[in-house]
């Protein structure tokens, strides 16, 4: 039976980006982890006993870097998202196909971008 799509990486060349995108989520995972610890520990930065104008502005840092913090976990935790996805297009067989063009999406770029679902071409045309 043939197959929808004519143009596909196969079997191993998606074997082989799996590979890849796992190691990535593996390392996210272990970044959002350290995001989160950074969050945590943020609360004391052993300025309890020191004036009070200094704390006025370390509480303002502080809400500043939990902000951060926060928008990076949220980035983080959508990046890892993406990435599960990118798992599922291989398991489907649909991984690497630029969902605008059809066209394969050059293998450079996705080891860049592993996530990627549109081609360089569909990227400009959006700009």
């Amino acid at each position: 039976m043939a197959s929808d799509i004519n143009v596909r990486y196969s079997d191993k060349e998606l074997a082989e980006f799996k590979v890849i995108i796992q190691d990535k989520i593996k390392q996210a995972q272990h970044d959002l982890e350290l995001i989160k610890s950074a969050y945590m520990n943020d609360h004391n930065n052993g300025t309890d006993d020191t004036s009070p104008t200094f704390k006025a502005f370390d509480e303002g840092s502080e809400t500043m870097s939990k902000e951060s913090n926060s928008a990076l976990a949220i980035r983080q935790e959508k990046f890892i998202r993406d990435l599960k996805n990118a798992l599922i297009r291989i398991e489907n067989k649909t991984y690497g196909v630029c969902r605008v063009t059809g066209k394969l999406i050059n293998p450079k770029r996705l080891e860049l971008v592993p996530h990627a679902t549109l081609s360089i071409e569909a990227k400009n045309m959006q700009q």
